[in-house]
């Protein structure tokens, strides 16, 4: 496999054209799904289009964000093979970058709710002919006390499992791995009442799910809105008891959790998520600290790949 070195120039120099049909990919060896030889795969389908492309191995946490963020980076396409934490890493990278590149997403990881959202394939060379068609959507997303995101930020249960499910069993067993932890974390925990304002309209729940996506947690409808389309959506819960949890997670896989009893979802442009105490938050499927959460839409937008 070939893999991309890169390094900052040794002086200053006058900015370089990007090249044409330039493609790093990007992936973080030890994250789950990782497959080498689906990488070099699509690199030589890659460089049968006419497109130059390089693999980069991370080597440390935080790499894929420290390279989007250089502007010495100068490829037309940045593809993070990865779940959505990744993509979110290499999206906040992209906004330090004066010129950030095209992203393209290859889809690995637990879970990669982006990669439905946009329909992306899951072979190798329908994803390498996807980057080479150049066929670009605008990417929508949210901040969360000045930090991006793509698909959701939310506070209380959810965000607690996210917070609690150790790495070792998220490799051996993936999304199962959120359930079980799911059970250990509802059986023990007392919820923190949340109150979340919307446009200054002040309501109360147990969980709060600010969302830019459509999908939750996989094939799962929350809100009407997509991450092609502007604006955000607050899904809240106002209990998160066992029992509730239940009957919600019916009313989720039947796509009818926003018509459920204690269910809310509204169109907001901005919110404030705040408790007595601090409330476990996420955003991406990866911890976020805890409350208090600020978050709003933006105008700004990333250039995407799509079929």
């Amino acid at each position: 496999m070939r893999l991309f070195r890169w390094s900052p120039p040794a002086s200053p120099r006058a900015p370089q054209p990007v090249p044409t049909g330039s493609v790093l990919i990007m992936a973080n060896p030890t994250s789950g799904g990782y497959d080498p030889g689906f990488l070099e795969e699509v690199r030589t389908r890659l460089e049968r289009h006419g497109c130059k492309a390089e693999i980069r191995l991370t080597r440390h946490a935080g790499e894929i964000g420290e390279i989007c963020a250089d502007p010495e980076l100068r490829v037309r396409t940045l593809a993070v093979a990865g779940g959505d934490g990744s993509i979110n890493e290499a999206l906040t990278g992209f906004q330090s970058h004066p010129n950030p590149p095209q992203l393209a997403v290859i889809p690995f990881g637990t879970a990669n709710v982006l990669a439905l959202e946009l329909g992306l394939p899951r072979k190798a060379g329908a994803l390498a002919d996807i980057i080479a068609r150049q066929k670009i959507r605008q990417l929508h997303y949210g901040l969360a006390n000045g930090h991006p995101f793509v698909l959701m930020a939310s506070a209380g249960f959810d965000a607690e499992v996210v917070h609690a499910v150790p790495l070792a069993l998220k490799r051996r067993f993936g999304k199962l791995a959120y359930v079980i932890t799911a059970i250990r974390t509802g059986l023990a925990r007392k919820a923190t009442p949340l109150t979340i304002t919307l446009d200054g309209d002040a309501i109360t729940g147990k969980l709060a799910v600010a969302s830019n996506a459509r999908h939750y947690g996989g094939p799962f409808v929350i809100s009407p809105g997509g991450v092609a389309d502007p604006g955000l959506y607050m899904l809240v819960l106002e209990k998160d008891d066992p029992w509730s949890s239940i009957l919600y997670g019916i009313a989720l896989l039947f796509g009818r959790l926003h018509k459920a009893r204690g269910a809310i979802v509204r169109p907001f442009s901005s919110a404030t998520i705040t408790a007595a105490g601090p409330v476990a938050a996420q955003i991406d499927g990866d911890p976020f600290g805890t409350t208090p959460l600020e978050i709003r839409a933006t105008d700004r937008t990333v250039p995407v790949l799509v079929p």
